[in-house]
């Protein structure tokens, strides 16, 4: 599934700020590979439904042994190792023996140490990977799990290895150390790597299963059919401390949602939870809803936070053209697509609003292969759209009390017509500070 750039920011799959990013909230890894292959997973939707299945059942999978995954190998551990391949240290002895190992330990301190440190670090790694591959071992019906733990098995399938593996890392001798690290350092040094490697790949799978675990994500079902369609209930955003939850339901016959309500009441944070959720099943993780069913999407476009460009002359207005114009042109291939466009035409003066997301809205809705969730705070084109059976009108609700306003972030059926800008300048004691001017 394609994702550009603005769409990843406009979901805040990455983000300047990490902790604002989603990337953070899923991030449960302990090392440093790890959380580069997770971030090279959310960098990377599926680009098929069986890769998005077998990803699920690898995260199922590991969900299941969470409690049972070993402390090793840690973070410091893979780095003792990679490390110890890039640092210099005097000669072993070729065949390490008593006398020649014990005299290597007294004439050679520092480099003992340092080896003896290694070997003992890596037992570690080696018992844990042991540990994993069993974990992951009973997995057929999961290829990629499988394929995995089969390659973890066969590397360390050695005599020597596995001798290493019974060691208990406190008991070592000085020959056995040698002989550990002459064999490490100079026969098992792209095993090592790869055996790393491999660790990062589960390490990353694993958060997500934890993240899931979390937030009490569900796995969505994906179905086989040419157009799109994506149903959920209880959805809802999972970075939120008190989220809502939230039903949708667009289809080939009701492809377009017009979202309407007044500023603040929710109408952002329902299109990126939706954009959010579609996201995150095809990456082949849980999702944040109690239930939910799709087509496979071949990608995802977002209107959401298009700003201007001083540098190149360019006016947030003509950004907001030039994103529109580049969505049609993408989307007009053919293929199933979920396209968010929040506030669309906020850049220029009503009456030019007015004409111009009319024109886009009549337009888009020509497009039976993609899905459309728009918002707007233009309520009054509302109306002329009514004769369109496939557009959906929803609205957030908010109540005026006491001057107070109070939001309810529920989604309803027909149009908003709120205007409360006034009002929260006034709560907020804007006008009150005009007036003391």
């Amino acid at each position: 599934m394609q994702a550009d750039k603005i769409t990843l920011n406009d979901l805040a799959i990455f983000h300047p700020d990490e902790e604002q990013s989603v990337f953070h909230h899923l991030n449960h890894t302990l090392t440093n590979g790890g959380r580069d292959y997770l971030r090279y997973l959310l960098a990377h939707p599926l680009d098929n439904v069986h890769a998005i299945t077998d990803t699920q059942k690898t995260i199922r999978h590991l969900t299941a042994v969470i409690n049972k995954w070993p402390v090793s190998p840690t973070n410091g551990t893979n780095m003792v190792l990679q490390k110890f391949f890039e640092t210099q240290v005097d000669t072993y002895p070729e065949t390490p023996q008593t006398i020649n190992s014990e005299w290597y330990r007294f004439f050679h301190k520092s480099d003992f140490s340092l080896t003896q440190f290694t070997v003992q670090h890596a037992l570690d790694f080696l018992q844990g990977m042991q540990t994993i591959a069993r974990l992951t071992g009973n997995s057929p019906d999961c290829k990629l799990l499988s394929r995995l733990s089969e390659r973890i098995e066969t590397i360390l399938n050695k005599d020597l290895i596995q001798q290493m593996i019974q060691q208990n890392k406190e008991k070592l001798s000085t020959t056995e150390v040698l002989t550990y690290a002459n064999y490490i350092r100079f026969k098992f040094k792209a095993a090592a790597e790869e055996l790393i490697n491999i660790h990062a790949k589960l390490d990353a799978y694993l958060s997500l299963a934890k993240a899931g675990e979390k937030y009490g994500f569900c796995f969505p079902d994906f179905l086989d059919q040419d157009q799109p369609m994506v149903e959920a209930t209880g959805l809802f955003h999972f970075m939120l401390p008190l989220p809502v939850a939230y039903r949708i339901h667009l289809s080939e016959k009701a492809n377009f949602l017009f979202l309407t309500g007044a500023n603040m009441a929710g109408k952002s944070t329902f299109i990126k939870a939706s954009g959010l959720a579609v996201f995150l099943a095809h990456i082949g993780m849980g999702v944040p809803a109690q239930q939910m069913k799709l087509s496979y999407f071949n990608g995802i476009l977002s209107n959401i936070q298009i700003a201007d460009n001083i540098a190149r002359g360019e006016s947030f207005f003509f950004n907001e053209v030039q994103r529109i114009k580049n969505t049609i042109t993408t989307i007009n291939d053919g293929k199933k697509w979920l396209i968010l466009i929040d506030e669309l035409f906020k850049g220029t003066n009503q009456q030019d609003a007015v004409k111009c997301s009319t024109i886009v809205i009549e337009g888009l809705l020509k497009l039976n292969n993609a899905l459309f969730i728009l918002s707007t705070h233009l309520y009054e084109i509302g109306d002329s759209l009514k004769k369109y059976p496939n557009i959906q009108f929803r609205y957030f609700e908010t109540a005026v009390k006491n001057d107070q306003l109070i939001f309810s972030y529920q989604l309803k059926e027909g149009i908003s017509n709120d205007r409360l800008g006034y009002l929260i300048l006034k709560r907020e004691g804007v006008v009150d500070l005009l007036e003391k001017l």
